[in-house]
């Protein structure tokens, strides 16, 4: 367990990007792996708001699950209606599903975010 949790750690440690410059928004990189499915791997990612936080319209080059673990997010798919969840709650998002995601409530929100993608895929594609 002591082990799984310092992996984690080193493989999330220089994974500290923002995805949007402008946007409180902070990704930390924790598991990257391949999987058995040839040619997708899959990838965890906790991704933290800051209060008002806007992640703009992107897709993924895969399956998304989206696990809210602080505060409230509303997430906005195309075609569909917007869904605010709260800490605990999760989300499925399909392969190529536009979305976007904002923080709704009064503090810093937090998801953890679990993608099975095509292989060497960028994981987040901006849409226009």
């Amino acid at each position: 367990m002591i082990m799984a949790a310092g992996a984690l750690i080193i493989a999330g440690g220089t994974g500290l990007t923002s995805v949007y410059a402008d946007q409180p928004i902070r990704r930390t990189d924790l598991v990257k792996n391949d999987i058995d499915v040839p040619g997708h791997e899959a990838s965890q990612v906790r991704v933290d708001f800051g209060p008002g936080a806007f992640a703009p319209k992107h897709h993924h080059p895969g399956e998304e699950i989206a696990h809210v673990i602080e505060g409230t997010l509303e997430y906005q798919l195309d075609g569909r209606k917007p869904v605010t969840l709260k800490a605990g709650q999760s989300l499925f998002i399909p392969t190529g599903v536009a979305h976007s995601a904002r923080n709704v409530g009064d503090g810093k929100a937090s998801e953890l975010a679990t993608y099975i993608v095509t292989k060497g895929s960028p994981l987040v594609v901006p849409v226009k």
